[in-house]
C-alpha cells in the first residue's frame, strides 16, 4: 500500500493533476480580481502567467477593460496549461493555446448579423416584466422608455393591458439577441396616455431625434419624470412629516427608488446650486427657461457643479437618503416664477417641429419603419378578431 501511495504521488504533476489527465476549470472574474490574479488562482506558475499575458497582449487584449463576470476556461493536459479561453462578451473571445514550448494568442470574432426586427410588449405589471415575457432582454425596457420619456411616466402612467411596439436594430448571433441598436420607430397604446407614435430621423447637422408622423417633435422642453422607473410615494401638498412630527406643506414630489439610481435633468438649464442643504441633504437645483427651476434632494452623490450648463437627460447625481430622510428616495421640486408648483400637472410645450423643407425627406426615410410598425398593428387586430 505504501508503494502504491508513493507511486500515486510521483504520478502527480507540479500542479497536482495526475499524469496523462485532462482537467478543465471554468471560472468567472470576480469583483476586484485582476486577470493576473485569476491566472495565479488557477495555479499557474510565474513563467506560464508571463507567457499567457504576453500572448494576450500580442492580440490586443486590453487588461484594463476586464470586468467582473468575464469568463475564463482553463484546459490542462498532463499538468500543463494547454488552452485558455477568455470571453468578455458574446461577441469577443480570446484564446491562448500551447504550441510546443510557447503560447500563441488569437482573437475570435463571433459570427453575428445586424437585423431590423419588430418587437411587441404586452403590459401585465411593468414594461420590464413585459420585455422578459416577450423573450427579449430586459434592458430593452430602458431603451424604449427613453423614446417616450417626454410623454409617459413609466411608473404612474403604465396600466395593465397597455401595448408597446417597436422597430429596432438588433445584433444577433446564432439566433440569440446579443445587443440592441437604434429604435427606428415605436408606438405605445395605453389606457391613460392614449396612442403615441415616434419615428427616428437624422437631421442635416447629424443629430438624431424623434418626431411624430406629421413632423411635430416627440421631444418636449421638460421630461415627465427625473427618473426612468420610480413610484411616487408622496405627492405635492400637505403631509405629515415623520421626522419633524408635524403636518406641513410638501413642496414637491417624492419618488421611492434605491440609493444610487441615476437622477437626470428634466430639461436643459444651468446649475444654480450643488451642495449640502440641512433638510434636503445633498441637493442640486437647475434654472430653466419659462422662469422655471427644478431641485433634486437627498442625493447620495452630486455629479455637477454650480454654473455648469446641463442638457436634458444629463445625470445630475444619484439618489440617496441624505438630510431629513427616513429612507432612500428622491424629492423633486419645481418652481415657476419663484413659487413652488406641482410638477405632475404641468403642461410643457414641444420642441421645434421639423422645418417644412425637410418634411418630404422625413416621410421618405421613415416609410419602411412605418410599414413595419403598421404591419404589426394589422396582425394584432386580426389576432384580436380571431379571439
Amino acid at each position: 500500500m505504501l508503494i502504491s501511495a508513493l507511486a500515486t504521488v510521483l504520478a502527480l504533476t507540479a500542479t497536482g493533476f495526475p499524469v496523462g489527465s485532462t482537467v478543465v476549470k471554468n471560472r468567472r472574474l470576480e469583483r476586484n480580481q485582476t486577470v493576473t490574479k485569476a491566472l495565479y488562482d488557477a495555479q499557474l506558475d510565474d513563467a506560464t502567467v508571463e507567457a499567457v499575458q504576453g500572448a494576450l497582449k500580442a492580440v490586443e487584449f486590453d487588461f484594463k477593460r476586464a470586468r467582473p463576470g468575464d469568463q475564463l476556461r482553463f484546459v490542462f493536459r498532463d499538468g500543463q496549461l494547454d488552452l485558455l479561453d477568455y470571453r468578455r462578451s458574446h461577441l469577443r473571445e480570446w484564446s491562448v493555446r500551447r504550441d510546443g514550448d510557447r503560447y500563441v494568442g488569437r482573437l475570435r470574432e463571433v459570427e453575428r448579423e445586424q437585423q431590423v426586427a419588430v418587437i411587441e410588449l404586452n403590459v401585465d405589471s411593468s414594461i420590464w416584466d413585459a420585455a422578459i415575457a416577450a423573450g427579449e432582454k430586459p434592458e430593452i425596457a430602458v431603451t424604449l422608455s427613453d423614446v417616450f420619456a417626454w410623454d409617459i411616466d413609466f411608473y404612474r402612467d403604465v396600466q395593465k393591458g397597455d401595448r408597446m411596439r417597436a422597430v429596432i436594430e438588433k445584433v444577433v448571433s446564432k439566433g440569440r439577441t446579443i445587443e440592441y441598436g437604434n429604435v427606428l420607430a415605436a408606438s405605445y397604446v395605453g389606457s391613460s396616455v392614449g396612442t403615441k407614435r415616434s419615428f427616428r430621423y437624422k437631421m442635416p447637422n447629424g443629430d438624431e431625434t424623434f418626431f411624430a408622423e406629421d413632423g411635430t417633435s416627440a421631444r418636449k422642453t421638460f421630461l415627465k419624470s427625473p427618473l426612468k422607473f420610480a413610484r411616487v410615494t408622496s405627492g405635492f401638498g400637505s403631509r405629515f412629516h415623520p421626522i419633524l412630527n408635524y403636518v406641513g406643506s410638501h413642496n414637491g414630489v417624492d419618488y421611492g427608488t434605491p440609493s444610487g439610481t441615476p437622477v437626470w435633468a428634466v430639461a436643459d438649464g444651468s446649475v444654480t446650486r450643488a451642495g449640502w442643504d440641512n433638510g434636503g441633504g445633498n441637493m442640486v437645483c437647475v434654472k430653466h427657461v419659462l422662469s422655471l427651476e427644478t431641485c433634486y434632494l437627498h442625493l447620495s452623490k452630486i455629479l455637477v457643479k454650480v454654473g455648469e450648463r446641463v442638457p436634458q437627460k444629463a445625470v445630475l447625481g444619484e439618489s440617496g437618503s441624505t438630510g431629513l430622510s427616513t429612507g432612500p428616495h428622491l424629492h423633486f421640486a419645481m418652481k415657476r416664477g419663484g413659487s413652488f408648483v406641482n410638477p405632475l400637472n404641468q403642461n410643457f410645450p414641444k420642441a421645434d417641429p421639423l422645418p417644412r423643407d425637410l418634411l418630404e425627406d422625413f416621410g421618405t426615410r421613415i416609410s419602411s419603419a412605418r410599414s413595419l410598425l403598421d404591419a404589426v398593428n394589422v396582425a394584432g387586430r386580426l389576432l384580436e378578431t380571431a379571439r
